[in-house]
């Protein structure tokens, strides 16, 4: 195997290569300012005295991120000894190739609690910008990731003392596979407990094939103008949220080649990026360069629908502050294009307001020429010959019309540039174009010539930007399709979505959204779902009903606000033409329950508002109930499972948590792209796929999208598109169940899930947490299929039973937790194969924790345990016990709950509250006696230490101080005082973090190394 030491050798000769000056000579703090130094004063023309540099250190070394990146793209000023101002900058902005490009390797940075060695660190103009972390193959490059991101969110790690402030840009690699992501404040830099993740990167060749090898990443991306190009133009500082934000390969490409296509002024052309891309960041950056092209006049980013004016605008502030500014009706609009002002070169508008300004015929223009005033267009008339760049977001939604033809005739030398995530191709063109006698169909290539890049969703499902499909197409009977066209009975189709539910959302951690065909549907669904959960309820009162909403545009004469939510809904507009007054009260009944269930108020009136609410409450799925009951205790409900619309929704809407989508409506070509995308989001592991459950048979319409939408994956779109079926997961349970078996009997154990309390060695342990990982990804996986059969989900318990699978997630929390907090004491000491591995664990617990299973659902078992007698509870005391084991929101409380449930006796008649209270008490008279215990151990009084733990509690700070001070009565001498400080520690440090519940106290990691 290539070790560590050659790889770090291969990379250094590859950056020579690549002309980088190779510096042995940089291995500490003081050369690395040094070097600092010397580039500084020949780029700012200036010697500065030991004084003045010190001082220049102290001004631009900063722990905020954020901060530090804004100081090394921009012009400074700093006030010399003698009063004098120095305006200057760490790296020559103008040109960022005119920069020195150094390499150094190995080196250490020691502050007061960090002794850390980097592998490589690239060096632009003396400021290190980029830091390389190698592993051997075969490591995890994930984990590496983990562990740069522990280090760096250390208190006093050398990213915050040092120059070491101004990374930019970390790369992970094992020679084969190859990662990179931006710096960022700690808020924007975790694996949080839902394991959801900072972006990650991988490089990509213009065709999206990926570019994963060591040397050829350096190729691509370390090349010393592509780096400083990287750096320079194509990372975002996004200002609202203090957050470096890194473009993506595809959005460098689409980018490029708009700004090639308009220096050389070679005609229109559309980017392709699939929904969920990133677009509008895409655009932000094409439309910012240009601000420097002095051969165009203006640029304008044309949205289509009113309210995505403010909401683009908010969206490209909120890339750069103030970089556009609102232009609330036709007349701004036209005074900032004739405007000679900068900050007016770069305009957001709508299609709509355009199309006013460019008609000579519109009442306005009419109006105005009635006056005697110059009409819009008059005034526009300076800039017809000049060189306009119109950039259309989501371009095929509304160019399909008289606007396009306007502005192209009334700028001919203009350019113009579509993004699209659906792309209107012959086969889903529905407008048609008229010359002559001739109809021709009008598609995206037509209206902008030629393709500019193209990121198709088979791209996204591959980089897992996106998710795969599972599409569970339902059959009445078990066995057939409805047949084409043929609709299926409601109430059939209400009773097969209650009874799925809460397997395709995985124990509802996620919800899901239902598209019906019209909206006399959506008002039928709405009653026969209330219908039947209360038959459901009436036959079994434990039943926790689902929360169902329904969204449609209402009828008659509506808002301004709602009118423009409607110009996208033509299908709804046309059905609200008939019996106008029916669907009128039906939406005002259903808001009215929706205010009963959730402590609202909205009216049909302020429809906007109950839509907004809607959309918010299906976002607010990531939050656990307990935490939003914390928030709003006088409210019942507060989240949403199923929300019924026709057409609302089904475009442009984004939320992690919801993965289904119910369809009984014919969908096709674009707009079935655009329903399904809805549910495919990443989150982590617990979201394994988007889920559809099709109650018309589309089977067709989807294989015919796919083939439309893959791009040049065409031939192997289904396999890219849609996640194995059921058999061949099946298969795959079976095979990992048998690796499992195989490895304890190589381990001298029987099968059984309390064997693995006897494994020896943290080597076996290791291997089991491995093994037991790939069973429980596979099991999450076949929980959310809904189209099992009764002899698959059968086969399915036989490889794995569900208490035998309870009794393994216990065994894996208790093994991952000790292995855990081994590696966590061990620290950065790991040098032996053994710890090598051990750091290399991703232990997932998210995989280990239920949506339904919660500390209330525990609190309510544990008092049916007590009211019922022997035998009649719900749960016996060993399946309670197993169950809190098994789920890993419990791992750090579980043997606190367990020891209750065993002191508890059956039917002893205790109910909800007293559970509660007495799991307290329980928890605080053990605390006391833990820490009477410890306090007689070490010789110390219990009120001594117990105010010493409560002052570290409350202020999440370990201070060595209060520590010296608590040993104080002891009168030791300095080396028995150490032994003491150490000794108590070692105890102390778990006691504390089990009371932090989590959260982290600063200063603590010192003992825990």
């Amino acid at each position: 195997m290539t070790t560590e030491n050659q790889i770090e050798l291969d990379l250094l000769s590859k950056l020579a290569d690549l002309k980088y000056t190779y510096r042995p000579d940089i291995r500490d703090r003081a050369a690395l300012e040094s070097n600092f130094r010397d580039k500084f004063q020949q780029l700012n023309r200036v010697n500065l005295t030991d004084e003045e540099f010190a001082r220049l250190l102290e001004e631009i070394v900063t722990p905020d991120v954020f901060t530090a990146a804004q100081t090394l793209r921009t012009r400074n000023s700093f006030v010399r000894e003698d009063g004098t101002p120095l305006n200057y900058t760490l790296v020559n902005i103008d040109d960022w190739c005119k920069n020195t490009f150094e390499v150094v390797n190995q080196l250490r940075i020691n502050t007061d609690y960090s002794h850390h060695r980097f592998d490589v660190i690239l060096l632009i103009n003396g400021v290190p910008v980029v830091q390389i972390e190698l592993k051997t193959l075969g490591i995890n490059p994930r984990r590496a990731i983990e562990q740069i991101v522990e280090y760096k969110n250390d208190v006093g790690n050398g990213f915050t003392r040092t120059l070491l402030c101004f990374m930019q840009l970390f790369i992970v690699s094992n020679k084969h596979s190859t990662y990179y992501f931006a710096n960022n404040n700690a808020r924007h830099f975790s694996f949080n407990a839902d394991e959801r993740f900072l972006p990650i990167y991988q490089h990509a060749a213009p065709d999206n094939t990926k570019v994963t090898g060591l040397d050829e990443f350096a190729d691509a991306v370390l090349a010393k103008c592509t780096l400083g190009q990287m750096i320079s133009r194509y990372m975002v500082l996004v200002a609202s949220e203090q957050k470096l934000l890194m473009m993506r390969p595809y959005q460098i490409y689409a980018v490029k080649n708009i700004v090639k296509c308009i220096d050389e002024n070679s005609g229109n052309g559309y980017v392709w990026h699939t929904t969920g891309s990133g677009k509008t960041l895409t655009s932000f950056k094409a439309s910012t360069l240009l601000k420097a092209n002095l051969g165009v006049e203006k640029c304008l980013f044309v949205v289509d629908r009113k309210d995505l004016d403010r909401q683009t605008r908010e969206e490209f502030n909120r890339f750069q502050e103030g970089c556009v500014e609102a232009n609330t009706n036709t007349g701004a609009l036209v005074e900032r294009l004739v405007s000679d002002e900068a900050a007016d070169k770069v305009i957001v508008c709508t299609i709509q307001k355009l199309g006013l300004a460019l008609d000579e015929n519109s009442r306005r223009n009419k109006s105005r020429e009635k006056r005697g005033l110059a009409t819009y267009t008059d005034q526009l008339e300076a800039l017809r010959d000049k060189r306009m760049v119109f950039i259309f977001d989501e371009c095929h939604r509304s160019q399909f019309g008289d606007n396009h033809q306007a502005i192209k005739a009334f700028f001919p030398k203009a350019q113009l540039f579509g993004f699209t995530g659906t792309p209107i191709f012959e086969e889903n063109a529905t407008y048609k174009q008229i010359n002559g006698d001739e109809k021709t169909l009008k598609t995206t290539e037509d209206l902008f010539q030629q393709p500019l890049h193209e990121y198709t969703i088979s791209d996204a499902i591959e980089d897992r930007n996106v998710l795969k499909f599972h599409v569970d197409y339902y059959k009445p009977d078990g066995t057939n399709l409805p047949k084409p066209g043929e609709t299926l009975a409601k109430r059939a189709i209400v009773d097969a979505i209650l009874a799925k539910h809460d397997a395709a959302t995985g124990g509802r951690k996620f919800n899901a959204i239902f598209a019906t065909a019209s909206i006399n549907d959506a008002i039928e669904y709405h009653a026969l779902f209330e219908q039947a959960q209360a038959e459901i309820m009436q036959a079994d009162p434990a039943y926790q009903p689902l929360n169902i909403a329904a969204v449609f545009s209402p009828p008659g004469d509506v808002s301004a606000d709602v009118r423009q939510i409607q110009e996208d809904l033509p299908n709804e507009l046309e059905d609200n033409k008939e019996e106008p007054d029916t669907k009128k009260a039906a939406l005002a009944a259903i808001i009215a329950g929706y205010n009963a269930r959730f402590g609202t108020n909205h009216r049909i009136e302020e429809f906007d508002l109950y839509y907004q609410d809607v959309q918010q409450r299906i976002k607010d799925q990531q939050w656990p109930e307990a935490d939003l009951r914390k928030a709003a205790p006088h409210i019942a409900q507060h989240k949403l499972d199923i929300t019924i619309v026709v057409d609302m929704l089904l475009t442009g809407f984004d939320s992690k948590y919801l993965n289904t989508l119910y369809v009984d409506k014919n969908l096709k070509h674009h707009g079935l792209i655009q329903a399904f995308s809805r549910t495919n989001r990443v989150l982590n592991d617990t979201k394994p796929f988007g889920h559809i459950l099709d109650f018309r048979g589309q089977q067709d319409a989807v294989d015919a999208a796919i083939a439309l939408f893959s791009g040049a994956k065409g031939e192997e779109a289904r396999q890219i598109w849609l996640v194995d079926k059921a058999p061949a997961v099946i298969d795959k349970l079976q095979d990992a169940k048998a690796a499992l078996q195989s490895f304890m009997q190589a381990h001298g154990l029987s099968g059984k899930p309390e064997e693995i309390a006897k494994l020896k060695g943290d080597e076996a342990r290791i291997g089991f947490v491995k093994a037991f990982k790939d069973v429980q990804k596979l099991q999450t996986q076949l929980d959310q299929y809904t189209d099992l059969t009764p002899e698959q989900q059968e086969t399915i318990q036989t490889i794995l039973p569900p208490d035998e699978l309870n009794a393994f997630r216990g065994q894996y929390l208790e093994t991952a937790k000790r292995l855990r907090d081994e590696r966590a004491a061990v620290g950065d000491h790991a040098s032996d194969s053994k710890n090598e591995e051990m750091e290399q664990l991703d232990f997932e617990f998210v995989l280990f924790a239920s949506a339904t299973i919660d500390y209330d659902y525990i609190m309510k078992l544990i008092a049916d345990f007590s009211t019922k007698k022997p035998g009649r509870a719900t749960m016996s005391r060993e399946q309670l016990v197993s169950l809190i084991a098994a789920d890993a929101k419990f791992i750090d409380e579980r043997d606190d709950i367990t020891e209750y449930v065993m002191s508890l006796k059956a039917g002893e008649g205790l109910l909800e509250p007293a559970i509660r209270a007495g799991y307290q008490q329980f928890k605080a008279a053990k605390a006391a006696r833990e820490l009477a215990e410890l306090s007689a151990r070490h010789g110390l009084t219990i009120e001594a230490l117990q105010g010493f733990v409560e002052g570290v509690l409350e202020r999440r700070i370990f201070d060595g101080e209060q520590l010296t001070e608590l040993l104080a009565p002891l009168e030791l001498g300095w080396k028995a005082r150490t032994q003491k400080e150490l000794a108590l520690m070692s105890e102390l440090v778990p006691l504390l973090k089990k009371r932090a519940g989590g959260r982290e106290i600063s200063g603590l990691q010192a003992y825990e190394d």
